[in-house]
């Protein structure tokens, strides 16, 4: 019987190689034209490396590529662009000091008399298309002065602006709060609505629910299946990505809470624009307990972790750990008082993308007496060191040891960084957003791994605006409002509703 689906994409046979290592193996992609198809996989699994060869960023090394029905030898974005397809990445491509004009246009410019970027009439189209799909923003605005739910607004206007009728997203909500998710989910119906097609690449499964018409799973790069969204539950996809059953909660023995070993009275700290953004905050944890902060994004929680890190400066308060005061000195003291970090931003401060996975493993110990000996480097015992936490951490490709940290995907440069820093036998573990980017296999892991600090007797503060899992992973719950705690719950009491409410100022001025 002939197939009379219109296809927007078809993608047959891809295969590809990096050196001896098989990224894709004979991959098939059919994507509806009129749709929302989403691309699930574990981290690593060739999600981002199939999306990047339909982009023309990568060639495949075997296989074959139709857009609306034709073969296409797809050598670089720019023939991407102008077959229509459209890649926001999952790490933005925007200049920040550029205004969101400047950055619309960048490479596209429009422009009028000799030569003179006509920034009316690029504007006007920014309105249009604003106007049409729903995203709102101010054009004149800086990137550095908007949220990253606007920057990622301006990066689908980029593509929607360069005429993009097929849209990739690559993990479009890993930055994004709860209210940001839920308006980039209608944002895209809106898109489908007026005839775009979108394929979203993740790994979060109630999105793929509310989101998806469609969904292919890729595991370790061979095609796995394709299934309606509607057909199918959570624990279905989870199996199907990881290739075993995932537990998607997580289950814990009664905390054993001992003393308390850290402790903040009264801090205040200003941001980068000098406006106090930490409001005399009160805290204290405790040996065997994992405390979770909950908030929405931008209530502080940067600035008190970069406090506590001493990665910036406190005007006022003080910072205690283990009975000494820790606050205003380097962050090499933050190490030596048996505090490490999991952070924010794996990039910038988790990371030395070009040194290789070994060396980033060692990075916060290389002065120790295993990995070196008057100052030179004991490889073999750091290429060993490293071998075991890729194998216990499941990092992948397993064979990773040499490779530069930007090789690896989003989610196991996550992974490099938690196996570096819990097996640095820490008194107090700060995750902040620890499974940003990782895939339920991972997630289930890393808070089994957060849960084992707690239960070999050490303190863990959990920084995370996923709701779901501060409750789910917490034995205390602080609610951050405007640089302030707001309330102290017990999780097995929370109620989402209440958190919610207090995360949104409801509350304020009740039990601190």
């Amino acid at each position: 019987m002939k197939d009379n689906t219109v296809y927007a994409v078809q993608m047959k046979g891809i295969s590809k190689y990096f050196g001896d290592f098989c990224a894709l193996n004979k991959v098939d992609l059919n994507i509806k034209k009129g749709s929302i198809h989403a691309l699930l996989g574990e981290n690593g699994a060739g999600k981002s490396t199939l999306m990047n060869i339909l982009y023309g960023l990568y060639q495949a090394d075997e296989g074959e590529i139709f857009i609306n029905g034709e073969k296409v030898n797809m050598k670089n974005p720019g023939m991407a662009i102008s077959k229509g397809i459209g890649m926001v990445h999952q790490h933005f491509m925007l200049v920040e000091p550029f205004t969101v004009a400047q950055n619309m246009i960048l490479g596209n410019e429009i422009t009028g008399y000799a030569g003179i970027i006509d920034y009316n009439k690029v504007r006007e189209k920014i309105k249009e298309l604003s106007d049409k799909y729903k995203l709102y923003i101010n054009p004149d605005e800086k990137i550095e002065d908007i949220s990253v739910g606007m920057q990622q607004r301006v990066e689908i206007l980029k593509a929607l602006f360069r005429g993009a009728d097929i849209l990739i997203l690559d993990e479009p909500t890993a930055v994004l709060t709860p209210q940001e998710i839920s308006e980039l989910i209608e944002i895209m119906h809106k898109l489908v609505e007026s005839g775009k097609t979108i394929i979203i690449i993740t790994h979060k499964l109630s999105e793929i629910k509310q989101s998806s018409d469609t969904c292919t799973i890729v595991r370790r790069g061979n095609y796995i299946d394709t299934v309606n969204v509607s057909d199918v539950d959570e624990t279905e996809l989870a199996s199907m990505m990881v290739g075993r059953s995932v537990d998607l909660h997580c289950h814990k023995k009664e905390a054993q809470v001992g003393e308390e070993i850290f402790k903040i009275e009264n801090l205040v700290v200003k941001d980068s624009r000098g406006i106090e953004a930490v409001k005399g905050l009160n805290l204290s944890i405790k040996k065997g307990e994992i405390l979770g902060i909950a908030g929405i994004d931008g209530n502080g929680q940067k600035e008190l972790v970069e406090a506590i890190t001493n990665m910036t400066h406190t005007e006022s308060g003080k910072i205690i750990m283990n009975g000494i005061e820790i606050q205003n000195k380097t962050p090499l003291d933050t190490l030596n008082n048996k505090i490490c970090t999991i952070p924010e931003d794996r990039h910038k401060h988790g990371l030395v993308l070009d040194f290789t996975v070994e060396e980033n493993m060692v990075l916060n110990g290389y002065k120790k007496e295993n990995f070196s000996k008057n100052g030179v480097l004991n490889l073999k015992y750091i290429k060993d060191y490293a071998a075991g936490l890729i194998e216990k951490f499941d990092i992948r490709p397993s064979s990773c040891g040499k490779i530069k940290a930007r090789s690896l995907s989003g989610g196991n440069q996550q992974k490099v960084i938690i196996a570096r820093e819990v097996t640095n036998n820490p008194d107090l573990l700060i995750a902040v957003q620890p499974t940003r980017g990782l895939d339920v296999g991972a997630i289930e892991f890393v808070h089994s791994a957060l849960i084992e600090q707690r239960d070999n007797g050490k303190a863990v503060l959990l920084v995370s605006l996923e709701l779901d899992e501060v409750m789910d992973v917490s034995d205390r719950i602080a609610v951050i409002y405007d640089g302030q705690i707001v309330d102290i719950l017990d999780a097995k009491d929370a109620d989402e509703n209440k958190i919610g409410l207090l995360m949104a100022g409801g509350g304020k001025d009740g039990k601190k």
